[in-house]
């Protein structure tokens, strides 16, 4: 086995690209490619199925797991014991301090859809979480004045990157390392007993899963990783974002698989609502959503969505936690800032009432409006398990009954504008990105761009008279070039032309791709010498997956 690293090396980042480190993911990644391999294109096949009529249903074959009620997953891990607001930002050295020092309970580092993951992002963020779990986090501010994250009591939760994507700065035999894998090794590999003599725990969100097999992997992923350091089995902490309408059919079946290690799931809307239109984008008319701003947390199959979290989690002891507060309150005025605090609280009082046991915000001025509105409805409790809901059907989670079928131009025009001023920054290297005050990561282009091309393939009718056709897209397009370029100097101007070549390629082609981020990563992101020019085909996106001699690493279902 040749484990080869071809990123540029920054300062600092020999301390975490060391050769035990590197040993150590490659061992992981060799151990577990070729599943991760069938995994995805099992979800590729089950995807073709569904487009051609198959019907979503929870499964036959796990229903024992489901009608179980003696098991439940392990007890909360230290430091997680109160999960009321929990701030998610990228892992930068700013905002690592500012969330630190935010007064949340939790800190999400995302590595995932707040990050662009070019090379410099992805092992700066790694140097930051090194400095992080030792109380060395610091940021030095424009008057010269420090501020540091030193005895926070603020516990560090770990997004790594989806399954699906790979690094191509490493490589295994001339196949591109996993992405979730680097992520994650690097950060147990050099943390998880740093962070076990602080008191805590390495701990993790898994984004993207959409089945228990998924899961299974990812235990045994930890129960390896635990082994190889000498860590006590169990000593992982999981919480499991389920932001696809599969996994939402498959979520005690997720739970049981991580049983050992699980810590909870998180309910992600703005990624839920893609995954349902990603999954029915070939399925007819009535599977088509309005303009995105008419899909809320109360629309029919987005309330019968959390309420199954929230009893599936408390029915089996984990925590619920609810969605982001995306609102970025410090650019407004005075009146504008009060109502948008207002909002959040509104809607973190009402999730606190659906029984959720906390929830996520963007931005260090709202994290205690979320805790006085989760104060309302737990008191001094830091979680309500004894909360459940009614039964919920599969028609419940599919069913767009009660949901507005208007689309309109203004629909159309934000989700151009929106995902080209979000990929602009993407593309230069930044994932959290303010818009129209509030802060966006990925999954507001992959929601955008999805319904593009749906209301493109089903040539669905706008409120104003005219349908969706390829000739008005671009017009669109064209319109909001206009409008962002004007005026932009030129560096600016061509980060935008890359905007537009991503969301062309990826919204207005003749099949949907399942995620933006291959396709932009390998053209713009990546070290220039690696860079893919020319036409790109799927299987040029995959090579991760090309296995020669697939890998199982496999336990009892």
């Amino acid at each position: 086995m040749t484990t080869t690293t071809r990123g540029t090396m920054h300062p600092r980042f020999d301390e975490i690209l060391t050769p035990e480190a590197i040993a150590f993911v490659a061992k992981l990644d060799s151990a577990f490619a070729g599943r991760r391999a069938e995994l995805l294109q099992t979800r590729r096949d089950r995807a073709r199925r569904i487009s051609a009529g198959e019907n979503l249903d929870f499964r036959s074959d796990t229903r024992h797991i489901r009608a179980d009620a003696s098991w439940s997953v392990a007890a909360p891990g230290p430091g997680l014991r109160d999960r009321r607001c929990e701030l998610i930002s990228p892992a930068t050295r700013s905002m690592g301090v500012h969330a630190l020092t935010s007064g949340a309970q939790v800190w999400i580092a995302d590595l995932e859809d707040a990050t662009a993951p070019s090379w410099e992002n992805v092992i700066s963020a790694q140097v930051n979480l090194y400095d992080a779990v030792r109380g060395r986090l610091d940021e030095t501010r424009e008057d010269g004045s420090t501020i540091t994250a030193e005895d926070s009591p603020t516990t560090i939760v770990v997004r790594p990157r989806g399954m699906h994507l790979c690094e191509k700065h490493i490589s295994i035999d001339s196949r591109p390392i996993s992405a979730s894998l680097l992520d994650f090794g690097l950060y147990f590999f050099h943390n998880a007993q740093a962070l076990i003599d602080g008191g805590r725990g390495p701990y993790f969100y898994l984004p993207k899963i959409e089945s228990h097999e998924e899961a299974r992997l990812w235990n045994d992923i930890f129960v390896m990783a635990q082994e190889e350091l000498g860590i006590r089995r169990g000593t992982i902490r999981a919480t499991v974002l389920v932001e696809t309408i599969t996994a939402a059919f498959e979520m005690d079946e997720i739970l049981y698989e991580l049983r050992e290690h699980a810590a909870g799931l998180n309910a992600g809307r703005w990624d839920y609502i893609f995954s349902y239109i990603r999954t029915f984008a070939h399925r007819g008319d009535e599977f088509v959503l309005p303009d995105r701003d008419h899909i809320t947390m109360t629309t029919p199959f987005m309330r019968a969505y959390t309420q199954l979290l929230v009893s599936t989690c408390h029915q089996r002891g984990a925590y619920a936690i609810g969605g982001p507060a995306a609102a970025n309150p410090t650019r407004q005025d005075d009146e504008h800032r009060h109502r948008a605090l207002a909002l959040v609280r509104a809607e973190k009082e009402r999730e606190a009432a659906e029984g959720f046991d906390g929830s996520w915000v963007a931005h260090p001025a709202v994290v205690q409006t979320c805790q006085e509105a989760y104060a309302t409805v737990l008191g001094d409790n830091t979680c309500q398990r004894d909360f459940r809901h009614g039964p919920i059907t599969a028609q419940d989670l599919v069913s767009l009954e009660g949901v507005p079928q208007t689309i309109t131009l203004g629909g159309v025009r934000t989700n151009v504008s929106v995902a080209l001023r979000y990929l602009a920054s993407w593309v230069e290297g930044t994932g959290a990105v303010a818009i129209e005050n509030l802060m966006e990561d990925a999954a507001t282009v992959e929601i955008s761009r999805a319904q593009l091309w749906q209301w493109l393939h089903h040539g669905s009718q706008l409120a104003e008279g005219p349908t969706v056709t390829r000739a008005l897209l671009d017009r669109v397009i064209e319109e909001e070039m206009a409008v962002l370029t004007r005026n932009a100097p030129p560096e600016r101007a061509r980060h935008f032309e890359q905007a537009r070549d991503v969301l062309t390629q990826t919204a207005l082609g003749d099949y949907l791709p399942g995620f933006f981020t291959p396709y932009a990563y390998v053209r713009y992101l990546i070290d220039r010498p690696l860079r893919m020019d020319g036409p790109l085909s799927p299987d040029d996106l995959r090579q991760s997956e090309q296995v020669a001699t697939p890998v199982t690493n496999g336990s009892a279902a």
